[in-house]
């Protein structure tokens, strides 16, 4: 499997492409990556240096990934956070590329905007970009709850609820949805749940919630759920495998004490997902 992954890059820590290549890696997926910025470290700390990587730039590395005739050879373009509406139209240039050569390529899509506790963090021309030109493209979208909520204008909330906006998301285009971050008012204390959805219905798992603000950790998921489904198209089986490993990257990190992902210690969780948490079929 070849994945083109339009996404940002760091140099300390791991969010982006610094988060998401090295666990497709370790899975045995070959990643063609493109920047679209190159940043000290990720924008959490507050300070940062290092540059905005222009959208005709990453046109450029694009257009000569394809000049190398590969692209006929790509399965999936991923891509995460867009910082301007320019990289959203690069990337729906590179997607239509991609999917001239090879038919049987899709486009996956993290609709990266916010999250409960912070709000929208964007600029506010990225939602409308999202809502209207980039997820209608998309084949697979990994939002949180609140980004789901936020794309298809619902308020998910309880299960009904999410389900409901799933299939909302489902008909502005994409045929595969993960909802990450599902945080229903029933569940037990303490938990947190996954949940994904297709043509062949809608799964759901709950893991412990771990307490802290991982940055990276929907970049790792959205990279793993994307592989393990194009690769098998069975989204309970992704939805398995990618809570697994990321819920086991996550328990390394909190026990580390460290603040950005132990990414590299828990590259076994990739490789070898232990599956412990029961998927449960809602629909």
């Amino acid at each position: 499997m070849k994945i083109l992954s339009i996404q940002s890059a760091v140099a300390y820590g791991h969010v982006g492409n610094s988060a998401a290549v090295f666990p497709l890696q370790r899975i045995g997926v070959e990643v063609l990556p493109v920047y679209t910025v190159t940043f000290s470290n990720h924008t959490g700390y507050g300070a940062w240096r290092g540059p905005l990587i222009s959208p005709d730039d990453v046109r450029d590395v694009i257009i000569g990934i394809e000049e190398r005739g590969v692209f006929g050879e790509i399965d999936v373009v991923l891509s995460g956070y867009q910082g301007s509406d320019g990289i959203g139209d690069v990337i729906l240039d590179a997607v239509a590329r991609v999917k001239s050569a090879n038919p049987d390529a899709v486009y996956a899509c993290d609709p990266v905007m916010g999250n409960a506790k912070s709000g929208c963090f964007v600029a506010p021309a990225i939602p409308v970009l999202l809502r209207e030109r980039v997820v209608p493209n998309a084949d697979i979208v990994t939002p949180n709850q609140f980004e789901l909520g936020f794309l298809t204008e619902t308020e998910p909330t309880d299960l009904d609820s999410t389900l409901a906006s799933v299939d909302a998301a489902r008909a502005m285009g994409p045929s595969t949805v993960l909802v990450t971050s599902v945080e229903r008012p029933d569940r037990p204390e303490g938990t947190i749940e996954m949940l994904a959805a297709d043509a062949e219905g809608a799964w759901i798992v709950q893991t412990p919630h771990i307490p802290m603000k991982a940055n990276g950790s929907g970049d790792v998921t959205a990279a793993l759920f994307t592989a393990h489904y194009r690769a098998t198209g069975d989204a309970a089986s992704a939805l398995s495998k990618t809570v697994s490993s990321v819920f086991d990257l996550l328990q390394l990190t909190y026990e580390s004490g460290q603040r950005e992902l132990q990414l590299v210690e828990a590259q076994e969780f990739y490789a070898h997902p232990r599956e412990q948490f029961a998927v449960t079929r809602v629909r």
